[in-house]
């Protein structure tokens, strides 16, 4: 197929209505599809019920340093979970805490903790700093824009590439003003474009002069382990930044949400010895310990850090021929027609869509109106404010691929028809 720009007036208005047709066809199949958030599929749950069988009413409770998970225990959480989740981070048990089920729940709190009070080595709290601001790397990971948007954070958008955030901006923005106080980073299989952070940039965000002497690094290591193509390596952010002389300049957060069950997993936070003892000290006036059952839970059933790889790998399987049925489609469908561009992720949970200027609403409109659902134009970006109203999110994890198939030839369609209206015709 010829590139829409290049057709004729006529010829477009002929390929219009010829794409309208089929779009018809599929709103006469009362379709009842949802791609709106990256969940696990039910195949991919089921690999996790194994753990319910784990512990009974005869199992002995108490884990590998003698402590019984069914008291009150440690504050940091047990032992065995630290070692194990810190091995997933790349750092000591002792320099991990695993906070229950949630880590986007530990971000926000990490972040209101500092509004009330600072974190170490701030001079007053956030809250009291004037309209403090976060850099966010666009596109980005809607919910950390929630948390900064809810608790009255100024978010400054940067370019994100497939390798990492625009560093010339970055460190131009955090050296410049002191009310920057932080940024956000998903550093492996980036949501949603599903790339990974090199090593310049990694160097950088540990090195780079701050304005703010409180400044903190959110690394978000959501998709730390899930790959789905290709496992590339991350430098690791606190042996960088301890490296460049700035030890307590990042908060590594990560859950196995997407390895076992969302909402029902472990938890998990990790910084330098300073910051971890600030923390507890903090989060002492919260709570008296986590949910160490389930930590005990998790630990005998993915046992070490090779148990957690030989889930990953059979996630893996089960989502590639989810993401190839929606990238052959793509390809089938889109390639050189000039109705927009994807992102060809090497892991993560997303495929990036950028459509051309002023498409994405149209585009999820039409797919909306014909039974197909997405995630909303513009929650790639702070205040759901696309400029350009270009990207648009797809999530392949969840649905069969025999409904992936037909949704996408939806999607496909209804990009089609938005980038010859915007043509005009």
């Amino acid at each position: 197929m010829r590139r829409f720009q290049e057709m004729s007036r006529v010829e477009r208005n002929s390929e219009i209505k010829r794409q309208s047709e089929r779009y018809q066809k599929y709103m006469n199949m009362d379709l009842r599809l949802n791609m709106t958030r990256g969940k696990p599929g039910e195949d991919q749950l089921e690999l996790s019920m194994p753990m319910l069988d784990v512990l009974d009413s005869r199992s002995d409770c108490r884990d590998s340093f003698g402590v019984d998970c069914r008291n009150y225990g440690e504050l940091p959480g047990s032992m065995d979970a630290r070692k194990l989740f810190g091995d997933f981070l790349g750092i000591s048990a002792e320099e991990t805490i695993v906070v229950g089920s949630s880590s986007l729940t530990f971000m926000y709190d990490c972040i209101t903790r500092a509004m009330l009070t600072g974190v170490l080595g701030s001079r007053e709290p956030w809250a009291k700093a004037g309209k403090i601001k976060f850099v966010c790397p666009v596109p980005g990971y809607d919910r950390h824009f929630t948390i900064c948007e809810f608790l009255g954070i100024g978010m400054i958008p940067v370019e994100l590439s497939t390798t990492g955030p625009d560093m010339e901006t970055v460190r131009r923005l955090v050296k410049e003003d002191e009310a920057v106080k932080g940024i956000w980073c998903v550093p492996k299989y980036t949501n949603p474009y599903g790339g990974c952070y090199n090593d310049e940039t990694v160097r950088a965000l540990a090195s780079m002069e701050t304005k703010a002497e409180d400044f903190r690094i959110f690394w978000d290591n959501a998709y730390g382990m899930h790959y789905i193509y290709k496992d590339v390596p991350v430098l690791n952010i606190l042996d960088e930044c301890k490296k460049a002389g700035n030890p307590n300049r990042a908060y590594l957060f990560g859950s196995t949400s997407k390895i076992t069950f969302p909402g029902a997993g472990v938890g998990f936070f990790g910084a330098s010895a300073e910051n971890i003892a600030f923390t507890k000290n903090q989060i002492a006036a919260q709570s008296i310990s986590w949910d160490k059952m389930n930590m005990l839970r998790h630990v005998r059933f993915l046992k070490d850090l090779d148990g957690i790889r030989r889930m990953m790998d059979r996630q893996a399987a089960l989502l590639r021929p989810k993401f190839d049925r929606v990238l052959s489609v793509l390809d089938q469908e889109l390639h050189g027609c000039g109705a927009g561009e994807w992102v060809r992720p090497d892991g993560g949970y997303f495929i990036t869509y950028i459509g051309n200027s002023g498409c994405a609403k149209r585009i999820h409109a039409l797919c909306k109106q014909a039974g197909v659902q997405l995630t909303e134009p513009g929650a790639t970006h702070p205040y759901h404010r696309d400029p350009e109203d270009r990207f648009l999110r797809i999530a392949p994890s969840y649905p069969p691929v025999e409904e992936l198939q037909i949704a996408m030839e939806v999607f496909c369609t209804a990009a089609k028809i938005a980038s010859l209206e915007a043509l005009g015709i």
